[in-house]
């Protein structure tokens, strides 16, 4: 992911936070990050944090465009300049949101609490993809070395887990991590932080578990699943 910009879910839609920088350069890299992403992205609402950056309504609308031409709809705007707030108000975009406000562009989960909401993501996550949600994260792909997955509730890899995963991230014991091929370069339950297991010829589902306050990893017991299929 490029480092000057941000991607997390939150209850809302998704939050895009952007860098300093000329806006140009910027938004070249925002283009490229969602172009990446375009398959998990296509269809979602987005919030777009802008920080200081001012921007006139050419510039904005025109940035809505070719947001909607890839399909995606830009429902917000926050930011740290006056400009840039009237300018989207004048468009009808909102500029306050209820979970995220312009400086929480962090990995923290500050104000999250609803581990129901869920995220599925159809993609494999290659070495820095970064997917961030408060609630529960499924990933019907691999998670490979260099890629991240934090989730506020548990998180579901329908295929190889070789990436770093830290379920129940606000300290909740409960979450669970399962994959197909669970070999993680790190494995995270809230505050309980797993030893990398040792590489098997034969990979099988398996379910990390906090139990008797020890992380430990268990066969996951899937209906219909046999992992000696072919």
């Amino acid at each position: 992911m490029n480092q000057s910009v941000h991607l997390k879910g939150i209850r809302e839609g998704l939050l895009l936070s952007v860098g300093e920088g000329p806006w140009a350069e910027v938004e070249q890299s925002m283009l490229q990050e969602i172009d990446d992403q375009i398959d998990f992205l296509r269809g979602a609402k987005l919030i777009l944090d802008v920080e200081n950056h001012d921007l006139n309504a050419s510039t904005l609308g025109k940035l809505r465009d070719i947001l909607s031409d890839r399909e995606l709809s830009l429902w917000a705007v926050l930011s740290n300049s006056p400009v840039t707030e009237q300018t989207a108000q004048m468009l009808g975009l909102a500029t306050k949101i209820h979970q995220a406000e312009p400086e929480q562009n962090s990995r923290a989960y500050d104000g999250f609490s609803d581990g129901d909401e869920a995220l599925l993501v159809k993609r494999t996550l290659r070495s820095g993809n970064s997917i961030e949600f408060p609630g529960h994260i499924t990933v019907i792909g691999d998670v490979n070395p260099g890629a991240e997955v934090v989730a506020g509730g548990s998180v579901v890899v329908w295929g190889r887990c070789r990436g770093m995963v830290h379920a129940g991230a606000e300290g909740d014991e409960s979450a669970v991590v399962c994959a197909l091929d669970l070999s993680p370069t790190q494995l995270r339950i809230a505050e309980k932080i797993a030893v990398s297991p040792q590489r098997r010829e034969i990979s099988r589902p398996e379910m990390a578990v906090i139990r008797d306050d020890q992380l430990i990893a268990q066969p996951w017991e899937i209906q219909g699943f046999n992992s000696n299929d072919g």
